[in-house]
């Protein structure tokens, strides 16, 4: 009989694209039904296409708040409430949250959170300190629903000792690798002479005021990719780089494909769909150093201070100035890339799928 899954997701960011590759991956792999949930504001046109094209996708636009724009607790128990109620009304065998406030309420079928990211990890990697009031209750929530799963699942390995040690967790989430379905880049020529960063500008995590003061001391074209202005009222400007928009992923795809120097001064990144992306592309990477990339890239990017623009500007001009090594490191980032893939997301979330929905006798024979 085909698995049905409840898969919860935004149209805001990376957990889009992420959610899309899974279950198209999922329909390949075992002809698994995903009912796909989206939270916040509606998908846009092309995302919609995008969406159409998966395989055993049905897609539900629930126009129920994000959890990390609601304004009060009880909105994000109400979201999941509503969301528990959707999966007993798709008769589904799986639930799987994108956010782990979300399980803070009871489901009528397993539960697997995979925490893509939280507040209180962000809090700690760009302000440090005391959560704020306004954050406090919302990080309560997620130790709530971090209890209440029966699955946690992070993207990375840094992150889920972060994760554990944040919430005091008696066990480590599990590690399950990120994926992403590499475009197609066989038609490529020289590579431009341009920095490039992509994802959501204005998060602060993102730390794109240290990639907009960097450009005003390279020899090169600074360019950012992704929406200056969040859900939440988030914004940022630059005065030095090139703010692009948000691109279609036709665009952003043949831009990677010019092979810029791909940048990344992000303070707070749990994997980071957009570095893979330029890795698949052949892109020379410069990532700010924190441990996640650091597990995730290792010899394949060069490392820098992300908050010395000095040295973020002098790492891209390098790698301008000797083309050798910058397809050198390019190539590299291509080979460890080809690891991420969403079949191996899909198989090892399948593995873990299995092991929740045997039975107690199952279980011990």
């Amino acid at each position: 009989m085909r698995r049905r899954l409840l898969l919860t997701t935004d149209a805001v960011g990376g957990v889009w694209t992420y959610s899309l590759d899974l279950a198209r991956a999922l329909a390949a792999a075992d002809d698994t039904i995903t009912y796909l949930a989206v939270l916040g504001p509606s998908p846009s046109p092309d995302q919609l296409t995008e969406a159409a094209a998966v395989p055993g996708l049905q897609l539900i636009d629930t126009s129920l708040p994000l959890d990390w724009t609601a304004a009060r607790e009880r909105d994000v128990r109400e979201t999941g409430y509503a969301l528990a109620h959707l999966a007993e009304q798709a008769c589904v065998d799986l639930v799987q949250l994108h956010s782990p406030a979300l399980a803070a309420v009871c489901y009528p079928v397993p539960v697997v959170s995979v925490i893509h990211s939280c507040v209180a990890t962000w809090w700690a990697a760009v302000n440090g300190g005391e959560l704020p009031d306004t954050l406090a209750w919302r990080a309560e929530m997620v130790r709530e629903g971090l209890q209440r799963s029966d699955q946690v699942i992070a993207p990375s390995t840094s992150f889920a000792e972060a994760v554990q040690q944040t919430y005091g967790l008696a066990v480590m989430p599990a590690t399950v690798l990120n994926g992403r379905a590499a475009a197609d880049h066989s038609s490529v020529g020289e590579p431009i002479h341009a920095a490039l960063t992509t994802g959501r500008l204005w998060d602060a995590g993102k730390n794109v005021a240290a990639f907009d003061r960097a450009a005003a001391l390279s020899s090169v074209p600074f360019k950012a990719a992704g929406p200056l202005e969040g859900p939440d009222g988030s914004t940022i400007r630059l005065s030095h780089a090139e703010a692009l928009g948000k691109l279609a992923s036709a665009e952003l795809a043949s831009l990677l494909a010019s092979r810029p120097v791909f940048l990344s001064t992000a303070l707070y990144e749990p994997f980071g769909l957009s570095v893979l992306e330029a890795a698949q592309a052949g892109c020379a990477l410069v990532l700010a150093d924190r441990p996640g990339f650091r597990e995730l890239w290792k010899d394949a990017a060069r490392f820098v201070d992300p908050f010395d623009e000095h040295a973020i500007a002098a790492a891209v001009d390098g790698l301008i100035a000797y083309p050798d090594e910058r397809e050198r490191l390019g190539e590299l980032a291509r080979r460890r890339a080809a690891r991420f893939t969403p079949e191996a997301t899909a198989t090892a979330m399948l593995d873990l799928y299995d092991a929740l929905q045997r039975t107690p006798d199952q279980v011990a024979a």
